[in-house]
């Protein structure tokens, strides 16, 4: 199993971090041993000072793909999550200004939290679905899947002419605006039409 996430696919989000609204979606990976699940805490890592939560739809693969064609891509998932790419943003931020991946700030064990899936045929219109994050009770993100810049299918024949997908894999979809730091005590909840899936504390 692998993660593939992407980036920048909110417009806003692009322009919250002042990045360039990118023309092919961006790409990047985390290993296994970053998801978490079951709503298990998330445990702050001591070597970053600003840990941001991006709230995100993510995909499972159920099945193995090879340059899959757009037209054929939904084929390629029948299940949808909540997930949260947390990104400890001082060490992007220092590797980006040295052109360096992002591994580090990206791919460090628990960054990776995800929800239990649901069948996408629950939604009438995979482009209309409203998810939001709250923390400590208050909504910090919300996004609408309508303003994706690279739509599901589009991300699956992407990826796929460089990366075989397998059975399992789970892919990030991106986050809309509203990132922020994430502290210690912090309450994460977060929401998929209206139906909690995300529910754990930092640590």
């Amino acid at each position: 199993m692998k993660i593939i996430a992407i980036g920048r696919n909110y417009a806003e989000h692009a322009k919250e971090l002042n990045n360039p609204v990118p023309s092919t979606p961006v790409i990047f990976m985390k290993p296994d041993t970053a998801l978490l699940k079951d709503n298990k805490p998330f445990y702050h890592p001591e070597f970053s000072q600003d840990v941001h939560h991006e709230i995100e739809i993510v995909l499972k693969v159920s099945k193995e793909g090879k340059h899959v064609n757009e037209k054929f891509a939904a084929n390629y998932y029948e299940e949808i999550a909540l997930g949260i790419d947390f990104t400890a943003r001082d060490i992007q931020t220092k590797h980006k200004e040295k052109g360096l991946p992002w591994e580090l700030a990206k791919a460090f064990d628990g960054s990776a939290p995800v929800s239990n899936f649901v069948p996408k045929s629950q939604f009438a219109d995979l482009y209309q679905i409203n998810f939001n994050l709250d923390v400590n009770g208050e909504i910090r993100q919300q996004g609408n899947t309508k303003h994706l810049l690279f739509s599901f299918e589009r991300i699956i024949a992407f990826v796929s002419q460089y990366i075989t997908l397998k059975k399992g894999d789970l892919i990030y979809t991106g986050t809309p605006a509203g990132v922020a730091k994430v502290n210690i005590g912090d309450h994460l909840e977060g929401f998929l039409e209206g139906t909690k899936l995300l529910d754990f504390y930092v640590k």
